[in-house]
């Protein structure tokens, strides 16, 4: 019998679901005291053998000598990091679509498209068959590891809410399909799991996110759910649209079976308070994850709240360089075994898509080794440095989080770069373009002071910077009104969906300029 077996009988009672999720609690024991077991290391070692094993006839194979590659340090000898741009160029762009071949054996069926940090590229990623089954392993091992801890949270008794992107995507000439990666994993739901997820493949192909949001609001409402997934900002919108179907006043008077909610892409702390005000039922957990289109990388295990823990046995090999090695030539290369405890490292992955020594632009901070646990902590191309003061996402995340809070107010969405002196000896500052839900602090002032308290106290170069206004000013908060970002993002051809986020910060300034002028020439009081 395999692992999913058990949910063959899916005519939807209520007593095979009941059925189906008490067989799916053996399976998720089974699977974290294996996790718990497995020597990481190894693992990491024998999945990097069997993905250069398997691609040592392709192009880039030859070219890299995989038929030679025994060790790790045998591929990281012949097999240098690179970015999207150097694979588009010189692997990808000639024979795009059709990829066989090329840095993978079999035909490419997906092609993820995933936008640039802030210039809203867009990046063709390549997602094999290896890929789909790696992210559906990695999606059991999250729920396996969620009912670990909660068996009591029975989350098959109902559906499974994924609120992605479409599963409209678009034909390539060879026949294979580019979209987002939420509508690539909403497409690829197995038969047997079907009945257990929503919304339906008919509602998922809906494009236009303003009539799927109301089509999902009508007929989700009806629906037993019990878990959802999806970026908290448009969860929140979600939350918004079926109060108004439905006219109640908490989540959980509309779906009271609802246990788990799913969220990732963005820091999780702003929304916590309005999360639980707005379902207004305790049971109701929260699961971090870290999914990229390059691959699965960690999940949260409840055991270890706040931090995510990486899976290292779905076919991707991972390897962190020091951030301030990034630009080198030779920069040190650490695997899950020898990575230090409190260093800032930047994400490489060698995956089953064809992906060799990939930097796939996230950089994170390793809290333990045994099992391997993270904090994610920004981008590699998002950092604020324009004066000197190195502050990386996590920091203004948290403070922003910090000043909402103090203020009583949510902040959902936020966007900050610089503004360079316009004057001799006058110094810049930050501009924080701030989205909330409800009413704006009514002191923004007030709002701006404890965010810079909350900066001067976790960055030293930060503070160094701000002693006596010398190099830099207290920040500038303007407020975006609301659905002010997504409206921006609509304008300037961006996309706009469940799964779509904001672009937070722009060392540049150029951007956050764009953001400022476009807001105030459509007077909305920023």
């Amino acid at each position: 019998m395999t692992s999913t077996a058990w949910l063959a009988p899916v005519a939807g009672s209520a007593l095979v679901r009941r059925v189906a999720d008490a067989g799916f609690l053996p399976f998720a024991r089974s699977r974290v005291r294996h996790l718990d077991r497995m020597n990481v290391a190894a693992v990491q070692t024998a999945t990097l053998q069997r993905l250069v094993r398997m691609a040592r006839d392709t192009q880039f194979g030859r070219e890299h000598d995989f038929a030679s590659v025994r060790t790790i340090a045998d591929y990281q000898a012949r097999v240098p990091v690179r970015e999207y741009e150097e694979f588009w160029q010189k692997y990808w762009k000639d024979a795009y679509p059709r990829l066989a071949g090329v840095t993978w054996p079999s035909a490419i069926p997906y092609y993820a498209l995933s936008s640039g940090t802030t210039s809203g590229a867009t990046k063709y990623i390549p997602v094999s068959s290896e890929m789909v089954a790696s992210n559906r392993k990695a999606a059991l091992t999250t729920l396996s590891l969620f009912r670990n801890v909660y068996s009591e949270a029975r989350t098959l008794t109902g559906k499974f809410f994924f609120l992605g992107g479409s599963t409209d995507l678009r034909q390539q000439p060879d026949g294979s399909l580019a979209g987002d990666l939420s509508g690539i994993a909403a497409k690829e739901v197995s038969g047997l799991m079907r009945p257990y997820t929503y919304p339906s493949l008919e509602v998922g192909l809906i494009s236009n996110w303003e009539t799927k949001l109301a089509r999902l609001a009508e007929e989700s409402v009806r629906e037993p759910i019990t878990a959802i997934s999806g970026v908290p900002s448009w969860v929140l919108k979600m939350f918004d649209a079926v109060k108004q179907q439905t006219g109640k006043k908490t989540i959980a008077d509309i779906w009271p079976m609802l246990r788990l909610i799913v969220h990732g892409g963005t820091k999780f702390d702003p929304y916590r308070d309005v999360f639980k005000s707005e379902i207004g039922n305790d049971a109701v957990k929260y699961c971090e994850v870290y999914p990229c289109s390059e691959g699965f990388v960690a999940t949260e295990d409840p055991r270890h709240p706040g931090l995510l823990r990486m899976v290292p046995d779905h076919d991707i090999f991972f390897e962190f360089i020091p951030r301030n090695e990034l630009g080198s030539l030779r920069p040190t290369r650490h695997t899950l075994a020898n990575v230090e405890l409190g260093l800032e490292y930047a994400v490489v992955v060698t995956s089953c898509a064809g992906l060799w020594g990939y930097l796939i632009g996230d950089t994170v901070r390793f809290e333990s080794r045994t099992p391997p646990l993270i904090r994610f902590t920004g981008r590699t191309k998002y950092f604020l440095s324009a004066f000197g003061e190195h502050l990386i996402q996590e920091e203004i995340d948290g403070a922003v989080a910090k000043a909402a809070h103090d203020c009583g107010v949510t902040a959902v969405d936020h966007h900050v770069g610089p503004i360079f002196r316009t004057a001799p000896g006058m110094p810049g500052r930050h501009l924080y373009l701030v989205e909330f839900r409800g009413p704006p602090p009514a002191d923004l002032d007030a709002f701006a002071r404890v965010l810079d308290g909350e900066l001067i106290r976790m960055n030293e170069d930060y503070a160094a910077h701000r002693a006596g206004d010398l190099t830099m000013l207290k920040p500038e908060i303007r407020v975006v009104p609301p659905e002010g970002f997504s409206e921006w993002m609509k304008a300037h051809g961006r996309r706009v969906g469940g799964q779509i986020k904001v672009p937070r910060m722009d060392n540049s300034g150029a951007l956050t300029t764009e953001l400022a002028t476009w807001f105030a020439g459509r007077g909305s009081g920023v």
